[in-house]
């Protein structure tokens, strides 16, 4: 007699593979860079006093782990300006600068990447040319000559540190694009009579924004410490305004009298640059369909 067909049930049904929990590096850097955005959100309502306030009967006040007290926490400057209040303002500046930054390079980078990988020819190596100057460019003395020329803004300074890592972007998506169009769907959806608008926002985009969002993990923390490099040389956030950077230059006069002003921000960087980058590092690794 035949076999009676065999049915899966839920009961008898294999078990989908479960994604490892995130490690505690991975927890921690989460937690650290939610943490951050809290601050930047909320800074009107957590900081204590204005950035700008001073409080001259309490210059140089230390922190309350060297003897200092509640009413300045992290201590103050040789103004008696709250360091707290200055790295809550600093924090919300500095994230608001790298996340634009970042999504302007990735926007730019992405758009050329996609034009180069459509049309070919000579707009293909025009993009690549552009890519490879760009390149071999150093960003940092291009940053320095535009800012000492055209003058120290946010908006400039955000643009201007979004052409950051731009060719990045660039490569990858029309080298992703290019292996979409080799795989078949891509062509097969343009004979459909699907416009290039709907081919790249719909369909090759979201297959290589796993890369892309690795890329833009990696660019973030990048576009962080060159703000601070920037600030640091008096050329990126400029008074009264302040970034994390820009606290870090300020309290280098006075590292030895008062190493709180610049250990805090200093502290405060390299943290979330580390938090982003293992967040990228686990996103990379969850996001590749061949590590599944």
């Amino acid at each position: 007699m035949p076999e009676a067909p065999h049915v899966i049930t839920a009961a008898t049904a294999p078990a989908k593979p479960r994604r490892p929990a995130p490690p505690a590096l991975v927890i921690f850097g989460i937690g650290w860079l939610m943490l951050m955005l809290a601050v930047a959100l909320l800074a009107d309502i957590l900081s204590p006093y204005a950035y700008t306030a001073l409080d001259l009967r309490n210059r140089l006040s230390p922190p309350i782990l060297l003897g200092g007290t509640w009413l300045h926490p992290l201590g103050t400057d040789e103004l008696g300006r709250d360091v707290l209040s200055r790295l809550i303002y600093s924090i919300r500046t500095s994230l608001l600068i790298a996340f634009g930054a970042t999504i302007i390079g990735a926007a730019v980078g992405t758009s050329l990447g996609f034009l180069a990988a459509h049309f070919r020819g000579v707009i293909e190596q025009a993009v690549l040319a552009l890519v490879d100057f760009s390149a071999s460019l150093p960003f940092l003395i291009l940053a320095l000559a535009v800012l000492a020329f055209f003058g120290n803004s946010l908006v400039l300074l955000v643009c201007l540190l979004g052409l950051h890592a731009w060719e990045r972007y660039a490569r990858i998506a029309r080298g992703l694009a290019l292996a979409a169009g080799a795989q078949g769907y891509a062509a097969a959806v343009r004979g459909l009579g699907a416009s290039p608008w709907r081919i790249y926002g719909r369909h090759v985009l979201p297959n290589i924004a796993s890369t892309l969002i690795v890329s833009m993990t990696l660019a973030f923390p990048e576009v962080i410490l060159l703000e601070s490099g920037l600030s640091f040389l008096g050329l990126g956030v400029q008074p009264p305004e302040t970034s994390l950077g820009s606290m870090v230059g300020y309290g280098r006069e006075y590292l030895t009298r008062a190493p709180w002003i610049l250990l805090t921000p200093a502290i405060v960087i390299v943290l979330t640059t580390l938090s982003v980058s293992l967040i990228g590092d686990w996103l990379r690794d969850g996001l590749d369909p061949t590590l599944r």
